[in-house]
């Protein structure tokens, strides 16, 4: 081998490993920003969640921020309202008035998520933004695939009811409290000739 090979092959091995270098360069910096990134809860007006949600996508994309900001979730479960007999499904918001946002938090992206139409701060002192832990966002996630039933009824307190199921069954009640957010009431029932309360699922009763 001549001098001058020696020096292409010593120089071809030079080469080599510096790009193996400043592959592992960006292998570790997208590690870094990897670790960076963390989930935040943003405060908006109520009823702008979705709004929020949209808005922000969109200035994410127009703004070219993709590689800071990742996910916006608006935490929601599904609700089967039973009313008059018929099932119905709807939306819910876990957490009215919030919206999760999955970012590399930065003064650039501060910006953009803080100055987006509907959102009135972060959670947090108004220059640090404290992060949610990854156990309570996979927690928040999960709720939101679960399924939730409601019964909804038209009653009221005074109006007589039928109780279906239960120890007391085929009883008649006079309602005394209602509770629509548990779908729950207390009744009066008439047992050996006194007035006892109950507390009764709406799934258990029929209004007379």
């Amino acid at each position: 081998m001549t001098k001058k090979e020696k020096t292409m092959e010593e120089q071809l091995n030079e080469d080599i490993a510096e790009e193996k270098a400043l592959e592992q360069e960006e292998v570790e910096a997208q590690e870094a920003k990897k670790n960076q990134k963390r989930w935040y809860i943003v405060h908006t007006y109520s009823g702008y969640e979705n709004k929020v949600k949209v808005n922000l996508e969109k200035r994410v994309e127009y703004m070219n921020m993709g590689d800071k900001i990742f996910r916006i979730e608006v935490p929601q479960k599904t609700v089967v309202q039973v009313k008059s007999g018929k099932k119905q499904e709807k939306e819910e918001k876990i957490f009215p008035g919030y919206v999760l946002v999955e970012m590399i938090m930065d003064e650039d992206s501060w910006y953009v998520v803080r100055h987006t139409s509907g959102v009135t701060k972060f959670v947090g002192s108004v220059k640090k933004p404290i992060p949610v832990k990854e156990s309570e966002i996979k927690r928040i996630l999960h709720r939101t695939s679960s399924q939730v039933e409601k019964v909804e009824l038209d009653v009221k307190v005074g109006d007589k009811i039928r109780i279906v199921s239960g120890p007391f069954a085929d009883f008649d009640a006079d309602i005394i409290e209602v509770y629509p957010d548990k779908s729950k009431l207390r009744a009066n029932v008439s047992i050996f000739g006194r007035e006892t309360p109950v507390e009764l699922e709406y799934n258990q009763i029929n209004k007379l």
